[in-house]
């Protein structure tokens, strides 16, 4: 008879510890976890791990795998404008900053409907003040169906977006591939006309106005017509060192009534996005 297979098992090779890779293969492994996890997690392993994360190379290999036309556009200009390394503002690099908020193509306006109150906007009330109340009629895509209501007298309201906050490295700003793209709902009840004015201006790192777009659409009058309307622009080559976006709203009615029958306003928006072309 023939000898019976041996059921000895041969020893399994130890397990290979991740800190025993080679840095190179190391920074390959992390470059797959994603970007909270490797922030909050694997940068509190260690001292060779933090490393890993507080440097460009893990992110740029993140990056670098978005093989849509934004993603080969944004990695071709990190590759040639990449973050200042000596930018000591903030605990973490601009890339891992920019990996975690992804502010391409995200509204960067806090709480753009009201649905949150007056949250993240500076307020100026006028006649009754502003009013936060729901939408007359549905306006596309908004997050809330909900608005805010000037009054009888002129209300501004203003809210200051940081880019470089929200994740846009300045290096990518000043680029000239970068345009900033600014949007706003706005509209009037049918039983009151309204008044109705809209000014974003960029602004460098200590504020100054550098380029500004202004709306100032006619007035609505009195029984004429009721709901939303869009008004929009696209700010674009406007040169280095825009640091904030600055997003400003005038309503008031046209007949002086006391409560709130002015221009309403929602949905308004700053977004940010790479030029393909």
């Amino acid at each position: 008879m023939g000898a019976r297979p041996s059921r000895r098992r041969l020893p399994a090779d130890p397990p290979l510890a991740l800190d025993a890779l080679p840095p190179e293969l190391l920074v390959q492994v992390l470059s797959h976890v994603p970007p909270r996890a490797l922030v909050t997690r694997c940068r509190a392993v260690c001292r060779a791990w933090r490393d890993v994360v507080d440097g460009p190379t893990v992110w740029l290999l993140q990056l670098a795998r978005d093989r849509s036309a934004e993603g080969r556009a944004l990695y071709a200009v990190a590759q040639r404008c990449p973050p200042n390394s000596e930018d000591e503002e903030f605990p973490l690099c601009a890339l891992a900053r920019y990996c975690l908020r992804a502010p391409l193509g995200r509204n960067l306006i806090f709480n753009s409907c009201g649905e949150q109150g007056f949250r993240g906007w500076e307020v100026e009330h006028g006649g009754n003040g502003w009013a936060v109340e729901k939408n007359l009629t549905l306006v596309p895509g908004a997050p809330s169906q909900t608005c805010f209501v000037t009054s009888f007298q002129w209300c501004f309201k203003r809210q200051l977006v940081d880019l470089v906050m929200e994740g846009v490295w300045q290096e990518l700003l000043d680029s000239a591939q970068i345009e900033i793209c600014v949007a706003d709902w706005w509209g009037a009840r049918e039983n009151c006309g309204c008044i109705y004015r809209l000014r974003v201006r960029l602004l460098d790192v200590y504020e100054n106005e550098v380029v500004k777009f202004s709306a100032s659409p006619n007035p609505v009058l009195q029984w004429t017509e009721r709901g939303c309307r869009q008004v929009s622009h696209v700010f674009t080559n406007f040169g280095k060192g825009i640091r904030y976006v600055s997003f400003e709203q005038y309503g008031r009615d046209t007949r002086s009534w006391v409560g709130h029958y002015g221009a309403l306003v929602t949905h308004s928006s700053v977004r940010v996005r790479i030029r393909l072309s």
